[in-house]
């Protein structure tokens, strides 16, 4: 997609509809350029390739990618900052960083090329949610080095879109700008989407009467008894965006509004692989494990087998002619061993949301009781469930410890929030403290 009149014109890029065969003929060509500029100008690559004894004319079909060395977030953060970069520093015209909270940021970098194709694939992405050119698209994403701001504004505008560059915060200040601007997209976490329709609901306005039509959402991992809620209460279509600083930021893959299936992959940019988080095998397509990307196409930081950590599983093509993601599960290193079983926060949230007086506003607290791990979780009441009587709060507790044995066989203690009293988050929302 080189220009924004091709692509406005055609509606769909013939690569996106491309076989299977000729999909792969592309991502080989490219995976194969992608390996030989790593291995020649970043010091790291050339020394991990030839420390696992392989070269970039290894590489005779996309399974002997398996063959390769993994990338690390570890990786990223020894070579800070700019140890992984490809080219001169001077051709790198942006730089994006995490927050660094436990240790130090991962820093990317961006040549100008890099910088149009992620557009390009955001306005892709945006597309596919059914966003289209002259569409008024308000961003409630986070700007700054979080690449979730700018990345989406750049593909909006990309597409042809007018943007609202909001960013995160101010509660009250985005539903005005909502109501003023009528703006059809809204791009932003799902936790911060909830959020602004509380607000809309404080100020006794009827978030389904809303001009939003569209809601795309990304940056923290979401389940669809979320998507349901949201777009129950919203009179909205829900999809999901994903994507990963170091791989790019938003837009490695998006879902379709035509049938909301999971994520597609931009296979033409990404290369995708699901690993055994343990042994690091590769596993086939419908096997839930470990996700890997490889970038094809990225010049100022080329990717070899990063890994994510998000567990998820590979899924065959649908309304494009890309593999699919299914919904994140967890990750491999935020997962919770609890008196020896693995838990993810998702999986207490998708149980939490089976129970309609429950809000998908909680917080996991992990201690020790003595020498045993002790969960408890902190959940608010729906709105709709303010005056309950004390004996219905007491069921629901029950319930949800229930539940959460059953399902997924630990003991949880549950406290009752009153509806609005948890801190909320205006970006990633904190879903776990583990004080062990």
């Amino acid at each position: 997609m080189s220009n924004l009149k091709s692509f406005t014109k055609s509606g769909l890029e013939s690569i996106e509809m491309a076989s299977k065969d000729e999909l792969q003929l592309l991502q080989l060509s490219r995976l194969k350029k992608t390996l030989e500029h790593a291995y020649n100008n970043v010091p790291f690559y050339k020394e991990s390739f030839e420390k696992a004894g392989v070269c970039p004319d290894d590489l005779k079909s996309l399974s002997d990618l398996s063959k390769f060395p993994f990338l690390v977030k570890q990786d990223l953060r020894d070579n800070y900052p700019f140890g992984l970069f490809a080219v001169p520093r001077e051709e790198v015209v942006r730089v994006h960083a995490s927050s660094g909270t436990t240790g130090k940021p991962t820093v990317v970098g961006y040549t100008q090329n890099d910088i149009d194709t992620w557009a390009d694939l955001v306005a892709r992405s945006i597309y596919a949610a059914g966003g289209r050119a002259g569409d008024i698209i308000h961003i409630a994403y986070g700007y700054g080095l979080f690449t979730g701001g700018l990345g989406a504004h750049y593909g909006a505008e990309r597409l042809g879109c007018t943007v609202i560059p909001m960013s995160g915060g101010q509660t009250e200040k985005q539903v005005q700008l909502i109501q003023d601007f009528r703006p059809k997209i809204i791009m932003v976490t799902p936790s911060y989407m909830l959020n602004l329709i509380e607000e809309f609901e404080r100020q006794g306005i009827d978030p389904r009467e809303t001009s939003l039509k569209i809601g795309i959402f990304g940056a923290e991992p979401w389940t669809n008894a979320m998507r349901k809620e949201i777009e129950e209460r919203a009179g909205i279509d829900a999809v999901d965006i994903y994507g990963l600083s170091e791989v790019m930021g938003p837009g490695v893959a998006s879902e379709c509004v035509e049938s909301k299936d999971g994520p597609v992959i931009w296979e033409d940019h990404f290369y995708p692989e699901i690993i055994d988080p343990v042994t690091g095998e590769v596993l086939p397509d419908g096997q839930e494990g470990e996700l890997v990307f490889t970038s094809l196409t990225k010049e100022a930081l080329p990717v070899i087998r990063y890994r994510t950590r998000d567990l998820t599983q590979l899924l065959p093509p649908t309304s494009r002619g890309m593999r699919r993601m299914g919904k994140i599960t967890g990750r491999s290193d935020d997962m919770l061993i609890i008196r020896g079983v693995n838990v993810f926060p998702t999986q207490i949230e998708e149980l939490l949301l089976k129970l309609p007086e429950l809000a998908p506003i909680y917080l996991i607290t992990v201690s020790k009781s003595g020498n045993l791990d002790s969960v408890a979780v902190a959940v608010e009441l729906d709105n709709s469930a303010l005056n309950i009587s004390s004996d219905r709060k007491l069921e629901i507790v029950k319930k949800l410890q229930h539940l959460v044995k059953i399902h997924v066989g630990i003991t949880i203690h549950v406290e009752l929030q009153s509806p609005g009293s948890m801190e909320r988050s205006v970006g990633k929302a904190k879903r776990v403290i583990d004080l062990r």
